[in-house]
């Protein structure tokens, strides 16, 4: 029996909920990353321990806030206290708050670059996030191994059974990076693992979004791919 191949028209519908999809979880699911603030840098703790000799610093129960920045946790050591050039290292119930959104996890490694936050990296099992979305104000949510953002690049890269949804529709794969300036989002770069990547597309949520985007691809199921890496158009 001679395979029986997909309509044409079908095919172009499908590939456009996917872009859409891609889109939607990847921008407003993305913590928003905050522009650069000369805000001061406020610091409190439960207690503190300053080792001059070896330039180390300890604190309990610290809470660092800096304009719409704050990060929270049981424990925290750092390399400086002047913020110029320092490295922090919080343990324990690390909660890190951005504007319209947070970030949970067991540990984390925030950067300070000229008196400001630069970049940081969150662990857990897993770390999590989840943002209120300015549009329809659904709450996005997110999770991997590993959250790395870098504030000044605006560069989010989410590794280790990462996970993305908008509230309606879900993305996952290895690694997720998102290209904030660029709009892009990729997928298991370089992946060469058939299933790899997989996205759930709720066809009600799609139809609703775009009018008739939805009422293209009938399927309504899982869509599974090969290391799949969808651009989204300027």
């Amino acid at each position: 029996m001679a395979a029986s191949h997909p309509d044409p028209a079908r095919r172009r519908v499908a590939v456009a909920i996917l872009c859409c999809l891609a889109a939607g979880v990847a921008a407003a699911a993305t913590p928003t990353l905050p522009r650069p603030t000369r805000d001061p840098i406020d610091l409190v703790a439960a207690s503190s321990d300053f080792d001059y000799k070896q330039n180390r610093l300890h604190f309990e129960q610290v809470r660092i806030t800096q304009g719409p920045m704050q990060v929270e946790a049981d424990k925290a050591s750092a390399t400086g206290l002047n913020f110029e050039n320092s490295e922090w290292t919080f343990a324990g119930n690390v909660r890190l708050t951005v504007p319209d959104g947070k970030l949970t996890a067991s540990s984390a490694v925030v950067t300070f670059r000229d008196k400001e936050i630069a970049s940081a990296v969150i662990r857990g099992t897993p770390a999590e996030f989840e943002q209120k979305l300015k549009d329809t104000g659904q709450v996005a949510r997110g999770h991997s191994n590993t959250i790395d953002y870098d504030f000044k690049q605006g560069i989010v890269h989410l590794a280790g059974a990462a996970w993305l949804t908008d509230g309606d529709n879900v993305i996952q794969g290895d690694t997720l990076i998102y290209d904030v300036g660029q709009q892009r989002v990729v997928a298991n770069p370089g992946g060469t693992v058939p299933g790899g990547v997989r996205i759930t597309i709720n066809p009600k949520a799609q139809d609703d979004k775009t009018g008739k985007a939805g009422k293209g691809d009938k399927s309504g199921g899982a869509v599974e791919g090969q290391a799949t890496q969808p651009e989204i158009p300027q």
